[in-house]
């Protein structure tokens, strides 16, 4: 099997599923490489206190361009419904709500790279749960090989995700942090109670790939704690980190304070990282002892399909003796999934195989399942849950020269994947390259 980059054992994932040589090439050289289309089962209509629009932004994050928007419309922002937050380096499309707003106010908006299509009204604003999944249409280049080698490794890999009924689950880089991957060992250090750790590492444990300045700058504050100096130092887009020090300059020994001025959403994943880490390393092990991701053994838990054809991990049940065939017809007909668990001080171990793989993980990682109640900031806390481990893709491919790099080849990967899966987990697998790389 392909060694993987050190950077992704860092974060819990050992090997690639696919034995096939990669084609190396690089993602998102320019914005129109990366696309994303939302997938929803809305209906709109003509009439609702909701006008409902297609959004398609070039180059934009999400909450900057709500917040623009707002203020074009003199709205406040929670008048202004999406789904989910789209990549930033991306052209993407997605479905946007507005209330007790005419459309002639939304047809006037004019922001550069932005476009937005009246498709009706509504009686309901566009929230989280009508997103089911996304399609990628996303460019790889800088693809140095022969066309026909190229063709060949393509086919090969394909051919091994048609195989095995998709890709591992993993949680990509993206969740950890590509450049400073710090996430998950700030979460494991509030999950283990050692809070000043946590937000030292999280302000000041310096990573390679950082620039040197950055780096220094960390590696003084983290020996020196001398947060007056780092506040003078540290970039203003490390925000988080100098609101952190802001504190602390007032409140030296407060150092769930300083945690605690982050927005919730960014606390909440520090532990829900940790996790993540876990339950890659479980599928590694889990695919190291030759057990399927595409099928349940005895032992395992799986979750079942909701009304949307998404894997509902509130409904999960044991796969016995007894029961075996049945289940796995059922995850052969994508009507049920095998899960892993998303560890916390309330989760449900698999049995058989299956529970001694996730159970051995958890002693040799040493799991302190209770702190995952984190007494010290309990709205941090976590009971846990399974989530599905394999994600069942169907890529398709084009191969054209690379008009941007002469000599080289170019190939478009057309697929779609359900929410909060990272599209990152089906392209490692053919391109096998550092994450730098893919981001």
């Amino acid at each position: 099997m392909y060694k993987v980059p050190p950077v992704e054992e860092q974060i819990g994932i050992e090997l690639y599923s696919s034995i096939t040589p990669g084609i190396g090439g690089a993602l998102r050289r320019q914005i129109e490489d990366f696309g994303v289309i939302e997938i929803t089962n809305r209906e709109e209509g003509d009439e609702g206190k909701y006008l409902i629009a297609e959004l398609t932004k070039h180059n934009w994050e999400t909450h900057h361009l709500i917040r623009d928007i707002s203020r074009i419309l003199g709205i406040s922002q929670k008048r202004i419904g999406f789904a989910g937050t789209k990549d930033k380096r991306a052209v993407t499309t997605q479905k946007i709500s507005f209330y007790d707003v005419t459309e002639e106010k939304v047809e006037k908006i004019n922001l550069k790279d932005v476009e937005l299509k009246i498709l009706g009204r509504s009686n309901r604003s566009v929230e989280l749960g009508d997103l089911t999944g996304n399609e990628f249409v996303i460019t790889v280049r800088e693809i140095d090989l022969e066309k026909a080698e190229l063709e060949s490794r393509m086919q090969q890999t394909t051919e091994s995700i048609k195989e095995q009924g998709g890709v591992p689950n993993f949680f990509g880089i993206q969740r950890f942090g590509a450049f400073r991957p710090i996430t998950h060992v700030v979460g494991e250090s509030i999950v283990r109670g050692d809070i000043e750790k946590a937000a030292i590492d999280y302000i000041a444990a310096a990573y390679p790939d950082e620039p040197e300045e950055t780096r220094e700058l960390r590696e003084m504050v983290f020996t020196k704690r001398d947060y007056v100096e780092g506040l003078k130092g540290y970039p203003l887009q490390l925000r988080y980190e100098r609101a952190m020090m802001h504190h602390l300059v007032s409140n030296p020994e407060d150092f769930a304070g300083a945690i605690e001025t982050l927005p919730m959403n960014i606390m909440k994943m520090f532990v829900h990282a940790y996790q993540s880490y876990i339950y890659n390393t479980i599928i590694c092990q889990r695919i190291k002892k030759g057990l399927p991701l595409n099928m349940a053994v005895v032992g395992d838990i799986v979750c079942f399909k909701n009304k949307s054809g998404l894997p509902d991990n509130s409904r999960i049940e044991r796969v016995t003796e007894d029961n075996i065939d049945g289940m796995n017809n059922l995850v052969k007909r994508k009507r049920a999934f095998v899960t892993a668990p998303l560890i916390g001080y309330d989760t449900e171990i698999a049995l058989g195989i299956p529970g001694e793989i996730e159970r051995d993980v958890l002693e040799k990682l040493d799991v302190p399942l209770e702190g995952f109640k984190v007494p010290a900031m309990e709205k941090m806390g976590s009971k846990g849950l399974r989530r599905e481990i394999l994600l069942g893709v169907e890529p398709k491919y084009s191969i054209s020269e690379d008009e941007l790099n002469a000599g080289k080849y170019s190939v478009k990967l057309d697929f779609s994947l359900p929410k909060g899966s990272y599209a990152t987990t089906v392209l490692r697998e053919y391109m096998k390259v550092e994450p730098s790389r893919m981001s």
